[in-house]
């Protein structure tokens, strides 16, 4: 007999998928033209032969890092008005400008300054006030995180490097500023799932989880995150990325609940992010029991040694990618915050 689903009761259709415990193969499943267009039935058969462990009835898959702590709402206030009025008063400078041709202008954002303002702020400088209107962000970063960020002059670019991030054609590096339990391994390569939550909080789910659907419709997908540990407790000496391949790693396939920091160990690390999911670094770092320090938001610490943490630490360190129209490699590094002296030995010579 056809599954007939209650008008009052009928889900999206991105949530219209039976559960193996119901034993109803997709090609029995009907719904009345009267609730649904045929596009839209489509549709969710299509939904329902491919995202089979979520149910009908609302059984959604569960994250397995915590929810946002009360504390973090009071700050991200706070910190979205100083951001806000930072903002507004502020003004690029030739020291700012990694690199520029023709076509595109490489930009180290200062934290607390939202990634609008430096486009803004661009268009009014000799070199670029006459493409005001074809002035884009090739990439975002959050509000707090410094670092590089393209903003390319016209359309063409723009088109060419969106697409080029968004194929995760751009390899990128960051440096995250962490407390918690120190590592015992080097190298590391974390996979996990990465989805909203039912309050449309980000958090990190099961590997196993990727492909299912959630509360919102949309699905959880893949993240994956190469680290490499520089210093622990100053113990270690700065270095420029690695140039070799950072796959061939030990490798983390997250299926349950990481560790909890316990706030004692100060811990540089060098992210290399696989995937571009929204607070991929910032949820891998809480997921492995060394939050990003003043990341109240993913269990970071607010108050260190005395001093209210202002910004997360965390630094957009670096961009390799194929210009759009010369075709020439392009190899960018922005120079490191004063955070990193502070938890690692650094000289001139630690890039190469």
């Amino acid at each position: 007999m056809p599954l007939k689903l209650s008008k009052f009761h009928l889900p999206s259709p991105s949530q219209l998928i039976i559960s193996p415990a119901l034993h109803v193969p997709c090609s029995t499943l009907f719904f009345s033209r009267r609730h649904l267009p045929s596009q839209r039935i489509m549709a969710a058969a299509d939904s329902d032969c491919a995202c089979t462990d979520a149910t009908i009835t609302g059984v959604y898959p569960s994250p397995i890092s915590p929810p946002y702590p009360e504390l973090s709402k009071e700050v991200e206030l706070h910190r979205a008005m100083s951001a806000a009025a930072r903002s507004g008063a502020y003004a690029i400078s030739s020291k700012d400008i990694i690199f520029e041709d023709e076509w595109l202008v490489v930009v180290n954002k200062p934290s607390g300054i939202y990634c609008e303002t430096l486009a803004s702020s661009l268009s009014s400088c000799s070199r670029t006030s006459a493409l005001q209107s074809n002035l884009h962000l090739a990439n975002r970063l959050d509000r707090d995180t410094s670092g590089l960020m393209v903003i390319t002059k016209s359309n063409k670019v723009a088109a060419k490097l969106v697409k080029a991030f968004t194929d995760h054609k751009i390899k990128k590096t960051y440096l995250a500023f962490c407390v918690g339990n120190a590592p015992v391994w080097e190298k590391i390569k974390v996979s996990s799932g990465h989805g909203r939550s039912k309050f449309g909080a980000w958090r990190v789910y099961s590997a196993s989880d990727v492909g299912r659907v959630l509360p919102g419709g949309s699905l959880v997908k893949s993240m994956v995150t190469s680290f490499e540990v520089l210093s622990i407790n100053r113990q270690g000496k700065f270095r420029g990325p690695n140039k070799h391949n950072m796959d061939e790693l030990q490798s983390v396939i997250v299926q349950e609940k990481g560790t909890e920091g316990n706030e004692t160990d100060e811990i540089l690390v060098r992210a290399y992010p696989e995937s571009g999911r929204t607070h991929q670094i910032r949820l891998h770092c809480q997921h492995l029991g060394f939050s990003i320090r003043g990341d109240v938001k993913y269990g970071g610490v607010h108050e260190w040694k005395g001093m209210d943490c202002d910004f997360h630490a965390l630094h957009a360190e670096s961009l390799s990618f194929e210009h759009p129209i010369t075709g020439l490699l392009v190899f960018l590094i922005a120079p490191c915050p004063s955070w990193v002296s502070d938890v690692c030995f650094t000289t001139s010579e630690g890039y190469e």
